[in-house]
């Protein structure tokens, strides 16, 4: 699953950045993203994401599910399949 898709289902509000210019892969996204946790700037290209402010990424619906969400592997995996 492309991480824009995991990402809008996990976030409670998603909105792309129009203004965003990719340096290294031309398809990358950038998203603002809010959660119960605070609000997030997500780079998404692919199953890949990375949070630019925590500085920290990683790939799959299961990682971001992990990061934004604060949960662990099992509740990531529970959540998801939930929705």
């Amino acid at each position: 699953m492309p991480a824009s898709d995991a990402l809008a289902l996990l976030a409670d509000h998603v909105k792309p950045d129009p203004t965003y210019q990719p340096l290294k892969a031309q398809h990358s996204l950038r998203w603002h993203a809010s959660t119960a946790r605070g609000e997030f700037e997500i780079l998404t290209t692919g199953v890949k994401w990375y949070d630019t402010r925590a500085r920290a990424g990683g790939g799959g619906a299961i990682d971001l599910a992990m990061h934004l969400l604060d949960m662990s592997f099992v509740e990531a995996v529970k959540h998801l399949t939930a929705r």
